[in-house]
């Protein structure tokens, strides 16, 4: 049936654009909202992104979901949009407008030798494996006593610190038990993360360079090449005036300075270090990392000397970008569509009428969850100010998507649905000590979101 309203569709359900549909519903305009994903989950990046141990980063899924608790938004689960899915063009019939929230979802390379060799990944795959993301069942390499993180963000930790973890400590997280039973079976004890800058550089929050400490059988090495002794930590605090980066600086001399404990894991913080080539034949056996120096300008210039690390395992925490969106203009430098407001516009700086983006895939993959807010909040104000002078859809009806749906094979996922999902995993979180376990297995998810028995055909 047909309200009457404006229909505008979300695709994307992390926070970028929920918070973009709670703008929108929030507004004294009346508008109908969709929220399409291709998953049957919600929360996106919170859900598949937040590492399991940041419990209370991820309590923000109580504010992105509210609006579908009383209706104001509708949630549609397991839909793809684009490339084998359907196609833009036809879901443009059945909106007045779009807003593409699709985020960041490809690890960017460190264009060397080896780097497509079995045990070199990107971060994007790791943590998603960890994180339970259906695209990301199959476990990393973990047969092997040592792994290189190249990367200088929190990311980087991320992955270092869940690898680093003992499998009894992540055991009370959301980790899917095969990502612990994988863990257990593991043989990785020294994580060595790479970092080609120095150390007032890194651009570590200092609460997650913190908890670095807090594990219960590992210990941070400084390797720092001098910087953080007395008199040249001295000369470099004197240069830093930044917050930040004075409380990652303490928190790095500390560690430089301490006497080795007893752990028997160890996460190396290796600066002015960068990758050169990744060794191996039938799998990866080792990373050769220059040694790097900062220039009178500021830049970072290889010296020449190199280093073998023998590692099984490399995992480039090195930033993302994002897949071009078929139909809409696509910046590969920035890996954004162009916009301005959220508008998007095409090469010639023209808006393309009824389409939006908001989030990573409009700035860039760059801030922490509550960024996405003000980006949203924008965008969906620049909705609200176009919707008067836009086109109504051809096929306004709800009706009408759900036929589009079934001509294209899909059983979307309501709200409701999603709940039963969501009870399962916190029954299986029951039975473990924890709030919940992930459901990661794709036929899994949807046998429960549709109500189905273990192995039922969710079809």
């Amino acid at each position: 049936m047909a309200s009457g309203r404006p229909r505008v569709a979300v695709v994307g359900a992390g926070p970028s654009g929920l918070y973009a549909a709670a703008a929108l519903v929030a507004s004294e305009t009346a508008v109908d909202v969709d929220v399409l994903d291709r998953l049957p989950a919600p929360y996106g990046l919170v859900r598949y992104g937040v590492a399991p141990d940041h419990v209370k980063m991820k309590s923000v899924i109580r504010v992105l979901g509210r609006p579908f608790g009383p209706g104001e938004v509708r949630f549609v689960g397991g839909v793809r949009i684009g490339e084998g899915g359907i196609p833009l063009a036809a879901l443009r019939e059945h909106y007045t407008a779009v807003v593409h929230a699709v985020g960041s979802a490809v690890d960017r390379r460190l264009g060397i030798p080896g780097e497509d060799l079995p045990g070199s990944t990107g971060s994007g795959a790791i943590v998603g494996w960890y994180c339970g993301h259906p695209d990301h069942v199959a476990a990393p390499l973990l047969d092997t006593p040592a792994v290189a993180v190249v990367g200088a963000g929190n990311v980087a930790l991320d992955v270092a610190r869940v690898l680093a973890r003992t499998p009894d400590e992540l055991a009370s997280t959301d980790v899917p038990d095969a990502v612990l039973d994988a863990l257990r079976l593991g043989r990785v004890r020294d994580v060595h993360v790479l970092i080609r800058r120095g150390p007032q550089h890194v651009k570590f929050t200092p609460v997650e360079l913190r908890q670095l400490g807090d594990l219960a059988d590992a210990e941070v090495v400084v390797h720092d090449d001098g910087l953080l002794a007395g008199g040249a930590l001295d000369d470099l605090l004197e240069t830093v005036t930044d917050r930040r980066e004075r409380a990652n600086l303490a928190a790095l001399a500390e560690w430089a300075h301490a006497t080795p404990g007893h752990a028997t894991r160890r996460i190396h913080l290796r600066f002015l270090r960068s990758p050169v080539r990744i060794l191996g034949t039938d799998r990866v056996t080792g990373i050769v990392v220059e040694r790097t120096a900062l220039g009178a300008d500021g830049r970072v210039r290889g010296t020449g000397e190199e280093e073998t690390l023998d590692v099984g395992l490399v995992v480039r925490a090195v930033g993302y970008t994002a897949v071009p969106i078929a139909g809409l203009p696509f910046d590969p430098d920035t890996g954004t569509v162009p916009s301005v407001a959220g508008r998007v516009v095409d090469a010639a700086g023209e808006v393309v009428p009824g389409e939006y983006v908001t989030g990573w895939i409009r700035r860039g993959p760059t801030g922490v969850i509550g960024t996405n807010k003000h980006d949203a909040v924008e965008t969906a104000a620049s909705v609200l100010a176009d919707l008067p002078a836009l086109p109504p859809p051809a096929h306004p009806d709800a009706d009408d998507l759900a036929a589009l749906l079934d001509a294209h094979g899909v059983r979307p996922v309501d709200w409701t649905a999603w709940l039963r999902l969501d009870a399962e995993e916190i029954r299986l979180g029951a039975a473990r000590g924890a709030e919940r376990i992930k459901v990661a297995d794709l036929q899994e998810m949807l046998a429960a979101v549709h109500g189905l028995p273990a192995g039922g055909d969710p079809r």
